[in-house]
């Protein structure tokens, strides 16, 4: 189910490398695919997750075994940078996908969706035309042994992993406009897992993650301000590279509406610029 590199703790260098040959799989395999699945400005289109979509092997086994020599790279590579981790959580045979997924450096915007949810197919309606390889991809996340025993070349096994974490930004989106779902992402709020507003006069108000364009592959995440009611970019560089599609911009407005006591009054103090202590004319 998952593919091992270097024993769940790569270093920085190997997780980006990793990140980037499995974006240009991806994107390979849209630029050959017929037109009702490449990028078309009508559709909803489906996009590379920049996170890491390694972790380790369990019996699943739809993973090629000639993954060992990326293996030794990353062991070799974990050495001299151990302190480093893809994962912000310790990991285990027994951790879920979704749950490992939540976990790894830079996606800590995601809440963990429900399997109930994910097996209901009114949830995921639409979704299976967007997504290579879609079974594959839903039995990778739901941690579900494959019936269908097909054999795929190590391209291919890229493609699912990196298609499993895609169909997944693609459901929690809709996710976090549940009840269930407001109700999780409303703990990571409180604890300021999306970040503070950078503005000095909003004292350090905790903001919300936030999309620029519903349409994936159109912007990153941004965080939104419910003070200042601005957008700014996330402080870790991680962050900023998810897909805003997978939060959407109705999420941080539905949940103030959803939550209004958790609005905060818009600030009164702007910044006034000064020069040898005189204010600048407007002109």
């Amino acid at each position: 189910m998952y593919r091992d590199r270097g024993g769940g703790a790569s270093s920085k260098g190997g997780e980006m490398l990793e990140r980037k040959r499995i974006n240009d799989v991806l994107d390979k395999h849209f630029d050959k695919s017929s037109p009702s699945t490449s990028r078309n400005k009508g559709s909803a289109v489906a996009v590379a997750v920049p996170s890491a979509v390694a972790k380790h092997t369990d019996h699943r086994n739809i993973l090629p075994s000639s993954t060992a020599n990326k293996n030794k790279v990353s062991e070799d590579e974990s050495e001299t940078d151990s302190e480093e981790s893809d994962v912000s959580g310790s990991d285990g045979d027994d951790t879920s996908w979704i749950s490992w997924f939540c976990n790894l450096r830079g996606n800590e915007f995601f809440c963990e969706v429900d399997d109930e949810y994910i097996q209901d197919d009114f949830n995921l309606c639409g979704l299976s035309s967007q997504i290579p390889y879609y079974e594959y991809a839903v039995d990778l996340i739901l941690d579900v042994e494959s019936s269908h025993g097909d054999v795929f070349t190590e391209e291919q096994n890229e493609l699912i992993e990196s298609a499993a974490e895609l169909l997944y930004g693609l459901i929690h989106v809709r996710y976090i406009l549940t009840t269930r779902g407001m109700a999780a992402m409303l703990e990571k709020y409180k604890n300021y897992d999306f970040g503070r507003c950078p503005r000095v006069y909003c004292c350090g108000q905790p903001c919300l993650p936030v999309g620029q364009s519903d349409i994936p592959r159109s912007s990153t995440v941004k965080i939104y301000c419910p003070k200042c009611e601005d957008v700014y970019y996330p402080r870790s560089k991680y962050q900023g590279n998810i897909d805003g599609a997978y939060f959407g911009t109705t999420f941080p407005h539905l949940f103030l509406m959803t939550y209004g006591h958790l609005k905060p009054q818009k600030p009164t103090q702007d910044y006034v610029p000064r020069v040898f202590g005189f204010k600048l004319h407007k002109t």
